[in-house]
Formats: structure tokens, sequence, C-alpha cells
């Protein structure tokens, strides 16, 4: 284990070693270390979930790194094509365009691309692009799809070796990965290599501010190294020349921030959104050290209110399966620690996840198409970040009397009728 996790002792965006010890969820598998039934290990390794905080800049982290290769080589997940999520991306080409004023021919350079589906968008708008993923499963797809994309974890050494081949970039934008990323440092190297005198680099994160105030305690996991604030951001980007110049705010993955940095010396004033964030950071209390803690005894509380609603169902001879095997559920299955004996299945979308069995739990994966010969009486919403659109696809399963229970921020169950939640 020595050589596949590290401990975090110093902070990776300021240097500091002064630590607030938030919350442990204990040591759990990897989020997506998904199994074949044929080959499940008499020990399957598991690793510390411990929250602290940075009282310098303060980022929120996880105590334990893991070494990028063993999480990254090989990926299953897989951007979603989701109406919620299209819409998003969609958004994401005409808020870059209004701060980068992209034309046909300039560059765009993603890094995290995963299969290409963000920058086919700005193809589509004639503008050059190239993707730097280092996931080769999914780096070979957005290929075999047109998008040229780099089977590589980007760096300097990427950001320098693009730029002299295609130039450099008007907008490189980093969609969901960030947080992933150890050697922050490096990466916004690579950026600032490739970025040119006038361009645009657009950062899109889960945003500290939804997490805990929604009490997203299961988008925690051994992936996500690292829990942005626009405060924390800032800082992380002055140190690499960088200004934060605008913000917006996405109600994707539980609620995301997407923040738009340029050169200092291209001299661009920050948009009042920069202001207004940094003033309800503020006020939330994160800069100082309570609000942290009461997120933690927050998420065990809930912790310990889904764990025992799902086992009480159970114990009721009523049969409770998942729907989706995103990250978070099953980081949020191991943590409240439901297994087989509670869930009969989780159904996915993902086929690379068909007939696996989840990590920790060992409950099966089943297509939409096999769940749907053996339906359950409730579904634990797992992916309960797509719960509106989710709702509304499954009008059906509700009007036959099933139910769904939305573990986050608090456990609740949705039915048809009489009301449209049950307590």
């Amino acid at each position: 284990m020595q050589d596949i996790v590290r401990r975090l002792d110093t902070c990776r965006v300021c240097g500091g070693d002064d630590w607030l010890e938030v919350t442990s969820f204990g040591s759990v598998p990897l989020a997506n270390g998904f199994l074949d039934p044929a080959d499940v290990p008499a020990h399957e390794p598991a690793y510390p979930v411990d929250v602290i905080v940075c009282r310098g800049c303060r980022l929120m982290a996880i105590r334990h790194v893991i070494r990028p290769d063993v999480l990254f080589r090989h990926y299953v997940y897989v951007t979603s094509e989701s109406d919620q999520m299209t819409g998003h991306m969609r958004r994401i080409v005409g808020w870059c365009d209004r701060r980068a004023g992209l034309a046909p021919g300039d560059l765009v350079v993603e890094l995290g691309s995963n299969v290409g589906l963000q920058l086919a968008l700005f193809q589509e708008r004639g503008q050059r692009v190239v993707g730097v993923d280092p996931a080769e499963n999914l780096a070979k797809i957005a290929n075999a799809r047109g998008v040229r994309t780099l089977p590589e974890f980007f760096g300097g050494d990427q950001g320098r070796r693009v730029a002299a081949e295609l130039g450099q970039a008007k907008l490189v934008l980093g969609r969901q990965c960030f947080a992933h990323i150890d050697d922050v440092h490096n990466v916004l190297d690579g950026a600032t290599a490739v970025l040119a005198p006038d361009g645009v680099l657009a950062i899109e994160v889960p945003y500290l501010v939804d997490l805990l105030q929604e009490n997203q305690f299961d988008t925690i996991y051994h992936e996500h190294l690292s829990y942005y604030s626009v405060h924390t951001l800032g800082r992380l980007f002055e140190s690499h020349g960088l200004r934060l110049v605008d913000v917006e705010r996405a109600a994707v993955h539980g609620g995301s921030v997407v923040v738009f940095a340029a050169r200092a010396e291209a001299g661009r004033e920050p948009a009042p959104a920069v202001a207004q964030l940094h003033s309800l950071e503020r006020q939330l209390g994160l800069l100082d050290d309570e609000v942290y803690l009461d997120f933690g005894a927050r998420a065990h509380d809930v912790i310990a209110q889904v764990r025992d609603l799902v086992r009480g169902l159970a114990a009721d001879g009523k049969v409770v399966a998942g729907y989706g095997a995103p990250s978070k559920g099953t980081t949020l299955l191991q943590f409240c620690g439901l297994g087989p004996a509670e869930l009969l299945f989780c159904s996915d979308t993902t086929s690379l996840k068909h007939g696996k069995l989840l990590p920790g739990t060992h409950i099966p994966v089943r297509s939409p198409e096999q769940a749907r010969a053996e339906e359950p009486d409730y579904y634990l919403l797992l992916a309960w970040n797509y719960a509106a659109e989710i709702l509304s696809k499954e009008e059906d399963f509700l009007r036959r009397g099933g139910r769904f229970i939305i573990p986050i921020p608090q456990p609740r169950v949705v039915a048809a009728e009489p009301a449209a939640a049950v307590a």
C-alpha cells in the first residue's frame, strides 16, 4: 500500500501545514474500483477518507492521496449525454466564447477531456481542438469520433508540446477534473505555457459552498482530492500570474462553479460576480473553522439516517435497489455500510459497469433493461444530482406504486400519490 498512497502533509495550494481535522469516513475501496464477479479479491484494498482544511488558504482536501495512474489510466466515468449535461456543455461554450472571444481557427485545449463531447461542440463552431486525458480507454473513444486527444496527464511538458505544435490557445478549459489533481502547480505551468497573451483559462469544479450547504458528503472520495472555494482558487491562480476575471455558478454535479482567469499583465478587471462570491464565502464562514466541523457532524447524522431507513425497509420485506452507480453512489453505500442484504442491485446506463460488482459492497450492476425485469419497491437514488430528470423519466414507475429515496441533503421518500414527497 505504501507505493500507492501517500499522506498529504503540506497544502498543495499554498504550501502551509496548519490543518483543521474535519472528520473521517474510515477506510474504503476506490469509488470506481468495480469488480468482475469471477475475480473478487479475498482482501479488497481500502484507503482512508479523512477530511482536512488548510487554515492558510482554506483548501478543503482529503488527507491521503492515491497514485494517479491507479485511478485514471483506465476510467469508467464517461461524460453523461443526459439533457441536463448536454445543455450545460452548450452553456459552457457560450460562457467561454463571451470571455475569450473565440473565432474560427482559434485553438481550444481541454484537460481531462474524457470522450471529447465538450470539445466536439467547439469543433462544430470552427475552433481547432485538442484534449489531454490520462484515461487511455476514453482517449481512444475521443480520437475515434474525430476529437484529437492525447492519452496523457496534463502538465508543463504537455502544455509546451501543444504550444510548439499547434500554437497558443485562446482558451484552456478544465471541466470537473481540476479537483482530481494533486500537482496543481504543474498543471497551471502547462496552462500558462500554452495560453495566448489574451487567452482565458476556464476551470469548472464542484463548488465548496454547495457541498457544505447541501451536505454532499458522498462527493468526498479518493479521486476528489480538493474541494474548492473561489477564495482558494484565486490564491492559487495568483501564484501563477493569473487573475480571476469572472465566475459562473452552474447547477450540475450538485452545484459547481466555473472560474475564468486571464494573465495578470493583460490588465482585465474582474467582473462584479467575483467580488460577490468572495463576499458570500466570507458571510458563510468559509474562512473560519466552525462551518467545516458542522458539516462533518451533519454528514455522519445523514449517514445514520440513510442506513437506518434502507435497513428498515429491507427488514420489512421491501425490495430496494440503487438507481445509478456513480462514484458518489458507491461512496454513499460504503459510508452507510449497505450491501447486497439491503440492495438487490444497482441499475446504471454505463455499459462499462454492466455485469460488474460495486467496490466494497459487491452489489451487482445491471443495465436499465435488466432492472425493468425485476422492478424494486424502492429505488435509492444514488445519482441524486439528476433527480429532476430521473423522476420525470420514471413517472410510470412512480404511478405503479414505486418510490424513490433521495438521500441528499436529507433522506426523503418520493412517491406519485398523494403528495410529491413523503417524509
